[in-house]
């Protein structure tokens, strides 16, 4: 009878601490639900979200640091967890949940609070009048709020567009320029076939790449998401292959003015108020543009024989959808090293980390620990003192300290650095932080 009891006990304890963790799950889906619903827009105007650090109460054990997936939006410094980047937040609140002792809550804060995101008004308006931002560029890293801020600022723009017009005779000229054709820009085009708006979109890649490629796809299943001609869907019907379709129908459309392959160079004020927006393929005019950029920028490519290939690419996604391959990551620093590391903890991956240098010298120091730990456990091996000098639908050409080699490849990722939106931004004019500035940054786009 008592190994029975025993047995017993154990099960009831057992079935506790099932529970117990089944609870703490349900209790972090609903937190994490909770941080990507912030992600709506706020009565007061676009807010960006980001962890807010109680410093009394950390204990400084790095917890949160280690468990964010975006890598380094927070980072030890004297010991405490401190805000680095906040821009690559997207609410998801796992820091939150991680401390132990709860000295972090996710919050929301007006774009005038942080120095990295452009300033704008409850409508999107940059400090620059008639000159908008939507989307991820803005501070919000959901899908759903790319296509509501697409669609309501050309209900905006559709609304001033009688008095610009009449303050603005001249043949010509777009009612409103689009650039970027991702969530926010596709909404916004649509949103002005309905409008009867005269408009143009500008992509300088392909119509809905960034779709494919986004990272962040997956917290728009929280919500219903309404795009423009389109109707509303429901949470369950948005997944990334839904998307795409949707994309494919959108780009059959007659009345879908998108120009592809073209990189808006500069966009500059005229003195009657139009704007004029250059790229290498020519010259436009708009009475209103409308920026939908998102904050990837624009990756520095190699200038190496067949970069242009499609199993060449510039940044990694889902490593999960990586299996069995044959992997080239070009680059030494920690965006480079932690998609090594991630593509290697695939099944059946071979990946090799080609870098100029003679060693990786620029990292964080959890990075390189981890990296000589795959390297030791053959994950990844590394060759420095290497470049590639061509990419070919199956193999890699390296030249390893001045000896050429070619490798067997599937996909390589090059991390390069890049240019980034926010040095554009400040190009055209537009302005940072808090709008008692403002003034002062739009002067070069008048």
């Amino acid at each position: 009878m008592e190994p029975f009891l025993t047995l017993g006990v154990g099960a009831v304890i057992s079935l506790l601490f099932l529970w117990r963790y089944l609870h703490c799950l349900k209790k972090r889906d609903a937190r994490a639900h909770a941080s990507a619903e912030k992600g709506k827009l706020h009565s007061e105007g676009p807010v960006a979200q980001h962890p807010r650090i109680d410093l009394l109460q950390c204990m400084g054990c790095a917890t949160c640091t280690n468990v964010c997936p975006e890598g380094d939006v927070l980072a030890m410094v004297g010991g405490k967890p401190v805000l680095v980047n906040g821009y690559k937040c997207i609410g998801h609140g796992l820091c939150a949940d991680a401390c132990p002792v709860g000295a972090i809550t996710m919050v929301m804060a007006r774009p005038g609070a942080r120095a990295d995101v452009p300033f704008l008004t409850p409508q999107f308006e940059t400090t620059v009048p008639n000159l908008f931002i939507v989307g991820e560029l803005g501070g919000l890293a959901l899908i759903k709020n790319a296509v509501n801020q697409g669609r309501e600022c050309i209900d905006l723009i559709s609304n001033r567009v009688p008095a610009l017009r009449q303050e603005r005779s001249h043949p010509g000229v777009y009612d409103v320029l689009i650039v970027g054709a991702g969530p926010a820009g596709i909404s916004a085009s649509l949103r002005a076939v309905e409008r009867q708006l005269n408009y143009v979109t500008i992509e300088q890649e392909e119509v809905g790449g960034t779709v494919a490629k986004y990272p962040r796809q997956k917290m728009v299943l929280t919500s219903p998401v309404e795009l423009p001609m389109y109707g509303k869907f429901n949470k369950t019907e948005l997944s990334k292959e839904r998307l795409l379709e949707l994309w494919n129908k959108v780009l059959s459309r007659a009345d879908f003015k998108a120009r592809m392959g073209e990189k808006v160079e500069n966009i500059q004020k005229e003195a009657d108020g139009t704007f004029s927006v250059t790229t290498p393929k020519g010259q436009y005019r708009a009475h209103a543009v409308v920026l939908a950029l998102g904050r990837g920028g624009t990756p520095r490519k190699l200038g190496v024989k067949g970069e242009d290939l499609p199993n060449v690419m510039y940044r990694l996604i889902e490593a999960d959808h990586y299996i069995n391959k044959k992997i080239l990551v070009v680059g030494g620093g920690d965006s480079a090293i932690e998609a090594a590391m991630g593509l290697a903890q695939q099944t059946g991956n071979k990946v090799t980390v080609s870098y100029r240098q003679q060693a990786f010298s620029r990292i964080k120091e959890r990075n390189a620990k981890r990296i000589e730990e795959c390297r030791s456990a053959g994950k990844v091996e590394g060759l420095f003192e290497s470049k590639p000098v061509e990419f070919k639908p199956n193999a890699v050409v390296l030249d390893i300290k001045g000896q050429i080699r070619e490798l067997a490849n599937d996909y390589a990722w090059i991390f390069a650095g890049g240019e980034a939106p926010t040095a554009f931004l400040k190009k055209i004019g537009v302005g940072f932080g808090v709008p008692e500035v403002a003034g002062e940054r739009s002067g070069a786009a008048e």
